[in-house]
């Protein structure tokens, strides 16, 4: 991969430490995909956060690139920890939450900005065409195939060298070639929920792998498309579709799916009929709108008090939606920024049963949370978690 004298002159330690090890991080990335030179990105998303995920050998890299001059030279933000600040925080350990805060605080003090949340682009939105290095799977679809930006799905590490740097390897999303589709999807059924969208990301995300669809006969809202491309992340290597009629479709390979492929796709992320404990949505990140049809559907509602109600969304949404927020509050939910469960304990909250709204949560949750699972729509959510 080329280098520019300056490149080069980082790469051999001329500007620090960290500086270097993030150019070594690029450069063997570049070469594994032959790359041809380093571009710049305007901004950088990483992953790499939560505690639970992290582990202490984590914080000492971590502290290391800090401690010798790690600093950010584009906008860089972070996804969501393992607590949010007022109510989970009180039901967990002191010496868990000490160490997640250490962490933020790394990457605060390498100019990385505490977002703490897996939907930047609702903080700022990138435009079309710009190049991003961004690690968060639903994040990077989204970008580039509501938003049309470019972006590789990057590792945490690749991310945060990106940010340290400015720059990421030529290569994947960032080549107009390789963001033309391979697979033609014509979907015979309109899906009516956002856990249909979801459930449909889940079925094409098994079937197409790291394969780029062109999906003919779909239409949704950007809350659905983000339920889609989530849910196709999760299950697959899926890093962009299109919803539009592009040239010379039909010499595509085709895959049709019917109304049956989403209904048992749905049952599958199904781990049990049983009653739920906790009722959860905002995977990803719930938006502004989001958060006001909750208010709505809320309204002359009370959770039940067998039931916890989360819904999950960034700092920035939350204070957005205050209104709404307090009328969701006043029904008896929870309003948390910057976590979600899946990188939070709930098993250990005495949680056994979840129901969610978003397929990449019922995707995920049995594995990652050790708890039962069931995915339904938002209104049926509502309604298993409330009385009138």
């Amino acid at each position: 991969m080329y280098l520019t004298k300056g490149e080069e002159r980082i790469l051999e330690g001329e500007h620090g430490w960290a500086n270097q090890i993030a150019m070594k991080i690029l450069v063997k990335l570049g070469d594994l995909f032959d790359a041809n030179k380093l571009i710049p990105v305007q901004s950088a998303h990483l992953s790499g956060v939560s505690y639970k995920h992290l582990g202490d050998a984590a914080i000492a890299f971590l502290a290391e690139l800090a401690e010798k001059g790690g600093k950010a030279q584009v906008m860089a933000t972070l996804n969501p920890s393992s607590f949010d600040p007022d109510y989970l925080v009180k039901r967990y350990s002191k010496d868990r939450f000490d160490k997640q805060q250490r962490i933020i605080q790394l990457y605060d003090k390498m100019r990385i900005q505490p977002t703490l949340t897996c939907t930047p682009y609702y903080l700022r939105k990138p435009k079309a065409g710009q190049h991003l290095a961004w690690a968060e799977s639903s994040a990077v679809v989204y970008a580039n195939s509501v938003l049309k930006a470019w972006t590789n799905r990057e590792g945490s590490p690749s991310a945060l060298a990106a940010a340290l740097i400015g720059k990421t390897p030529n290569y994947g999303m960032h080549q107009p070639r390789n963001r033309e589709p391979t697979v033609l999807v014509k979907v015979e059924t309109k899906p009516k929920t956002e856990a249909d969208f979801g459930a449909l990301g889940i079925h094409l995300g098994k079937l197409l792998k790291d394969n780029i669809p062109t999906i003919r006969g779909l239409q949704g809202s950007d809350n659905d498309m983000k339920q889609l491309g989530a849910a196709m992340a999760s299950s697959g290597m899926t890093t962009l579709f299109h919803t539009t009629a592009l040239a010379r479709e039909e010499r595509l390979e085709t895959i049709s799916v019917e109304a049956k492929d989403i209904e048992q796709t749905a049952a599958s992320l199904c781990t049990t009929d049983q009653a739920p404990d906790l009722v959860f949505v905002g995977c990803p990140h719930c938006s502004f709108k989001e958060l006001r049809t909750l208010a709505t559907l809320l309204q002359g509602k009370k959770v039940r008090p067998q039931v916890e109600f989360w819904a999950c969304t960034s700092r920035h949404v939350r204070d957005e939606a205050r209104n709404h927020v307090e009328a969701i509050e006043r029904a008896g939910g929870h309003v948390l920024c910057d976590t979600c469960v899946l990188v939070s304990w709930i098993k250990q909250l005495g949680f056994k049963t979840l129901l969610t709204n978003s397929a990449k949560t019922a995707f995920y949750a049995p594995t990652l949370n050790e708890v039962d699972v069931a995915l339904k729509p938002l209104h049926k959510c509502i309604e298993a978690a409330c009385y009138s």
